[in-house]
């Protein structure tokens, strides 16, 4: 098992999918697992699950819900290239660090 403390995903990301079944599917980032180098992309990799009944829940029955991609299968969307691309990190002048397009240079961190 790889152990990656330096992920370039983070929640809320626009995501395409590169390889597998869902190859060439975008998506939002729902979670993110860093220790496994995997995420959670919204309504991709669906699975389905049978589920018993319990008290808290009271119903029981086929639960569809999403399954995690590994980090090699997704590249994150560039908003100004709106394109998958490879991302690089820089220090600006403040002292923080970003993550930041490959292609165009364009800063990909929101806030």
């Amino acid at each position: 098992m790889c152990i990656m403390t330096n992920l370039k995903f983070k929640k809320d990301d626009l995501v395409k999918v590169i390889s597998g079944k869902e190859r060439g599917k975008k998506g939002k980032v729902l979670v993110v697992y860093p220790q496994e180098n995997q995420l959670i992309v919204e309504k991709l990799n669906m699975i389905k699950r049978h589920t018993k009944a319990n008290p808290q829940t009271g119903k029981g029955g086929i639960v569809e819900k999403e399954a995690r991609f590994h980090g090699s299968n997704v590249m994150v969307i560039c908003v100004k290239c709106d394109r998958a691309v490879r991302v690089g990190k820089k220090k600006l002048e403040d002292g923080k660090n970003v993550r930041i397009c490959k292609k165009c240079g364009e800063i990909l961190d929101k806030s």
